[in-house]
């Protein structure tokens, strides 16, 4: 039985993440490392810091992960990318080139027996007015086609350089640490969610870069993913039991 992969927040092309290249090319090699043990990758979002598909023109570079994640799918691995805050703008070009599965809103799924809501996160819980709007405005299609009139050199840039000052505005560039179980939003949205859906076994998101595996009762657990910025971690299923681990070069992996 080959294990189920989920990891998320990447951040691909972030300016404001020093030695982005090796950043990338850390991702690849674990992609590379688990391309025979794989059966599914779930990519629960924000992959890349900004992602914008004109109709004819993609954003540059990625070709690493993007070639890995064509070789992965080439060779019968499901990769499945949900979109996240920083790549809600995905077309048909990840879907037609790469061979992903692109998922737009939470879905609720059964690997091996066992019952999954995966989802990046964004919106789940959290009460902030301010991000709400922005959410609301991203995700309007009149501001999409707007912005897809701006010249891409113009569009690119402002996206790249919005994403870096939204993340320096923090300390050490970093999202908050774990609010603990009684005040972190995705906990709290997640218990809410399990009383009406008490066969889900396990929510597993991204969105927060922070690891955590908490138990919310005798069946159901939540993890969330952390990154590949700072943590390298992932989740792994083998049809009995989950572990969040972080990538380290040169050791052995499950």
């Amino acid at each position: 039985m080959k294990n189920v992969y989920f990891l998320s927040d990447a951040h691909l092309g972030s300016r404001a993440i020093e030695h982005s290249r090796t950043q990338e090319r850390r991702l690849v090699n674990f992609l590379d490392s688990i391309k025979h043990k794989a059966v599914a990758v779930y990519l629960l979002g924000d992959m890349f810091d900004f992602w914008y598909e004109f109709k004819l023109v993609v954003p540059k570079g990625y070709t690493r992960f993007l070639g890995k994640i064509s070789e992965l799918t080439d060779l019968g691995v499901e990769v499945h990318f949900f979109i996240g805050n920083h790549d809600i703008w995905c077309g048909d070009y990840l879907e037609k080139e790469c061979g992903v599965i692109i998922h737009r809103k939470p879905m609720t799924c059964e690997i091996y027996g066992k019952e999954f809501y995966l989802a990046h996160g964004d919106g789940l819980g959290d009460k902030d007015w301010k991000f709400k709007l922005i959410r609301s405005m991203f995700h309007s299609k009149t501001l999409q086609r707007l912005f897809s009139m701006l010249h891409p050199r113009w569009s690119i840039d402002f996206g790249l350089t919005w994403a870096k000052h939204s993340r320096l505005k923090r300390k050490d560039g970093r999202e908050p640490e774990y609010m603990g179980e009684h005040e972190e939003p995705l906990v709290l949205y997640t218990k809410e969610y399990l009383k009406t859906h008490p066969d889900i076994n396990f929510f597993i998101y991204g969105h927060r870069h922070i690891m955590l595996d908490l138990m919310l009762s005798r069946t159901a657990r939540i993890l969330i993913l952390g990154d590949w910025i700072h943590e390298f971690s992932y989740a792994v299923f083998d049809g009995e039991n989950m572990f969040l681990e972080q990538f380290i070069e040169g050791e052995s992996q499950l």
